[in-house]
């Protein structure tokens, strides 16, 4: 079972920024692909970006160009920066590794609101 736990979001203006962070398990290790999921409001959950073992990211194309991740692989600790915020990314975020599925472990996330 991985052990993913979630947090910084919140409610937000439109144009503003928030950062995420993402405390996971240990044993996933540096050389595992992480990611950054979200869920909309009713709607399916999706990817939005990804970080390697080399550190490159690559985004979805909602997301390209406001939000940035990054990890700290001595603390297992991955980022999302997220900038240029939208009504559009509402939605509870999610950290996994990459190409995780439905019915893997999931944490619980944590809900940013972008509200005028």
């Amino acid at each position: 079972q991985v052990q993913l736990v979630e947090s910084g979001g919140g409610l937000a203006q439109p144009g503003g920024s928030l950062r995420l962070s993402c405390v996971y398990a240990k044993r996933i290790g540096r050389f595992t692909a992480m990611a950054w999921y979200r869920q909309p409001p009713g709607k399916q959950r999706e990817w939005i970006a990804t970080v390697n073992s080399d550190d490159l990211p690559t985004y979805a194309d909602s997301v390209k160009g406001r939000f940035s991740i990054s990890r700290d692989s001595t603390e297992n600790i991955l980022y999302l920066q997220m900038n240029n915020l939208r009504l559009e990314d509402t939605a509870i975020y999610h950290c996994n590794t990459h190409g995780a599925q439905p019915s893997d472990s999931w944490g619980q996330g944590t809900q940013v609101f972008i509200s005028p």
